[in-house]
Order: C-alpha cells, then structure tokens, then sequence
C-alpha cells in the first residue's frame, strides 16, 4: 500500500555541493527502484541547529517528499543511517492528515454554500431614510 511520507534529513555543513546532489540522486534512485515515487525535493540550505550534534552547531537541510510502501521507508532510514555525513533525519506520515485537512475543506465549503447570500438592496427599489 502507497503512502505519502516527509523525509527530512541534516547533513554536515561543510558538505560539498556535487556531495549533496550525489547523496539525494542515490535516494532518489532508490526510491524508483523499489516502485515508489518522490514526489518532490526541497533544498532548505544552511541552518543553525537548535543543540550540538555531532559536534556540528549548523547543518544542510534537505526534505523529500516521497510515496511508497513501508519496506522503502525502511530501506531509504537505513541508508541514511550508515551515511557518514547524515547528522540526523526524521521521516513523517503525511497522507493520513493531508485527508483530514481534505475533510475539513470540504466541510468548510459544504457550509459556505449552504449559507445564504446577505441581501442587497435592488437597484432602483426603495430605501429607507436613516433616522437620527
């Protein structure tokens, strides 16, 4: 069963660039051979870290947006796990919220319609002067 899933994970800052596309390239690669789909790839660059981590006070952050089974997850957690450069990562189930916020939008408009349009006034229709 495909589902959507967030992987963020920091690598050291002083990382190379062709290092870092090297390293997101074998992820995506292994994403596709193993049937599922990276559905995108957001660079956030170089941030400070809340604590030290390995010695590291910044790190380069990356997130990947990928669909797939829970056998992928895996593989793609360990891999970043023997990873040298890889400080830390976390991966996230997101499609079971992307429903609910579905849900709740489609509350919201199903309301929106349903309450009637404030009246106006008919052009030419009367008016009523305003009392003081």
């Amino acid at each position: 069963m495909n589902r959507t899933y967030e992987l963020m994970f920091i690598v050291r800052p002083d990382m190379a660039d062709e290092d870092l596309d090297k390293l997101i390239s074998t992820l995506e690669s292994q994403v596709t051979t193993s049937g599922g789909t990276v559905n995108g790839v957001e660079r956030m660059g170089k941030r400070r870290l809340a604590y030290t981590v390995r010695r590291f006070q910044d790190g380069m952050y990356v997130l990947l947006t990928v669909e797939g089974g829970g056998a992928l997850i895996h593989e793609l957690e360990r891999r970043l796990r023997v990873t040298e450069p890889v400080i830390k990562f976390l991966t996230v189930r997101i499609d079971e919220e992307r429903k609910r916020l579905d849900k709740i939008k489609q509350i919201r408009d199903a309301r929106r319609k349903a309450a009637p349009a404030p009246a106006t006034p008919e052009a030419g229709g009367e008016t009523t002067p305003a009392t003081p």
